[in-house]
């Protein structure tokens, strides 16, 4: 009866090539893709699309508190905001870290808005405004020519909204960007429509 063979450690895994032991490199590869999953949230955060929660009442019914919805930042480089859109934007004379307002784009550069009878006025035609919970209270002004390169934005919720009837027009380059899909809460997960206003007119030529 021969003797059982000495029960011996396996020896470690021999090093690949370069001299890392495979452990090392395993980490060093967790680290890489790590390191690109950040750059690549960054550069979709920074320049493609963005998240919100809305807070406050200021674009009801249109939208809800603690809803969430996805900003498109990058179209409006190329695609101009336009009346009817909702933006989210920083707040004018406030610190760049305080919290976005969400507002409905109403006038585009060059319009003439007015406020009369609590209602806003285009280009001289009153615009239709189905999505507006109360009707539009004074403003600090009645008759404003918007500047190029600028927006009109007010709240739907116009007794609950401080918005360019206060603080006047937002240059666009203040505007974080569109929003344009509803996701959370799921039963109202869907596109945000943007209202058309065919009988307005363009804004007068200068």
């Amino acid at each position: 009866m021969t003797d059982a063979p000495d029960l011996q450690p396996a020896p470690p895994p021999p090093p690949e090539a370069g001299g890392r032991p495979r452990i090392v490199n395993q980490i060093i590869e967790i680290g890489v893709t790590a390191a690109i999953a950040v750059v690549l949230y960054l550069v979709i955060q920074t320049f493609l699309l963005q998240t919100f929660r809305v807070e406050g009442r200021s674009m009801q019914d249109s939208l809800q508190p603690d809803e969430h919805l996805l900003i498109d930042k990058l179209t409006p480089r190329f695609d101009s905001y336009s009346r009817g859109d909702v933006v989210v934007l920083h707040p004018p004379d406030q610190p760049e870290d305080s919290t976005p307002y969400i507002k409905r784009v109403i006038g585009e550069p060059g319009d003439h808005l007015e406020i009369k009878d609590n209602h806003v006025w285009v280009n001289g035609v009153e615009l239709p405004e189905e999505y507006v919970h109360y009707k539009t209270i004074p403003a600090d002004w009645t008759s404003f020519v918007v500047p190029e390169g600028e927006l009109i934005v007010m709240g739907d919720h116009r007794n609950a909204s401080q918005d360019s009837r206060v603080f006047g027009s937002v240059k666009e380059s203040e505007v974080i960007g569109r929003a344009v899909l509803r996701f959370w809460p799921l039963d109202q997960l869907g596109i945000l429509q943007t209202p058309s206003y065919p009988d307005v007119p363009d804004a007068p030529a200068n």
